[in-house]
């Protein structure tokens, strides 16, 4: 794809934002990219997590607003369906996910993190929902997912004000979960990928759908669920596998993820 690249590293699939010119500016053409390749993501079985980070400097510096300037309504209405189109069938993909945020990540880039099942930042990492600055609202999903993940407050105070977080504040709010010196980003975003993907995954597969669903309903309803993905997995080779070695104190070496 022309602005959204795929690398497969062993059972991870890294998908690179690449729009540095533009600081990797979502636009059309670049929310339709990453569309195809996460259906490639989804299809490939030999990806079990991926990561998504940015080429340059950027993570995503947001969408496009070259493009948006001139957008009627009705426009603007679908160009906000889209980008949310996509980012729902990125965070309902099957295999995890992890945000690696290397530098901006403003409006549509902070979405894009956050519609990722775990970010990691760069030192250098910049969070921000500006649109109201703009004389708009986030669009694909802010107005969703951030209270969800930082509470309604901090949630209000970041997209209301407009202003721009470093990453020690997103860390601090549990926007991210780790923060690290960006010449060490990758390696540990790959390292916690790997780690995913030495489990069982139909069992991995199932809490992050488990998680997700829970988090649309309620308890008793997100419990109902969990009865049914545990259960499933008690006709898996792996949970046999895996716990008889268990009583054995021995341990697994590799799962075979069925």
């Amino acid at each position: 794809m022309a602005f959204v690249t795929l690398e497969q590293k062993g059972p991870v699939g890294v998908i690179t934002m690449n729009r540095p010119e533009a600081l990797n500016a979502l636009n059309d053409q670049v929310l339709r990219d990453l569309d195809a390749v996460l259906d490639q993501v989804e299809e490939n079985e030999e990806i079990l997590v991926a990561v998504i980070t940015g080429a340059g400097r950027s993570f995503v510096a947001g969408a496009d607003i070259g493009q948006m300037s001139t957008l009627t309504a009705a426009e603007g209405k679908k160009f906000g369906a889209l980008g949310n189109r996509v980012f729902l069938k990125l965070e309902n993909l099957s295999k995890p996910t992890i945000a690696a945020v290397n530098g901006f990540a403003l409006g549509g880039g902070c979405e894009l993190s956050m519609a990722c099942d775990i970010r990691v930042a760069s030192e250098k990492a910049k969070f921000g929902q500006p649109e109201v600055g703009l004389g708009i609202t986030p669009g694909f999903g802010g107005t969703q997912r951030l209270p969800r993940i930082v509470g309604t407050a901090n949630a209000m105070e970041l997209i209301l004000t407009a202003q721009t977080i470093n990453a020690a504040r997103a860390l601090e709010i549990g926007l991210v979960s780790h923060v690290y010196a960006p010449e060490e980003l990758m390696d540990k975003a790959m390292e916690l990928a790997n780690a995913i993907a030495a489990n069982a995954q139909v069992a991995v597969r199932q809490s992050k759908a488990a998680i997700r669903r829970g988090l649309q309903t309620d308890m008793t309803t997100g419990a109902a669920y969990e009865s049914e993905a545990f259960g499933l997995c008690f006709a898996t080779e792996d949970q046999k596998d895996a716990m008889k070695a268990f009583l054995n104190k021995e341990k697994v070496t590799a799962f075979k993820n069925r």
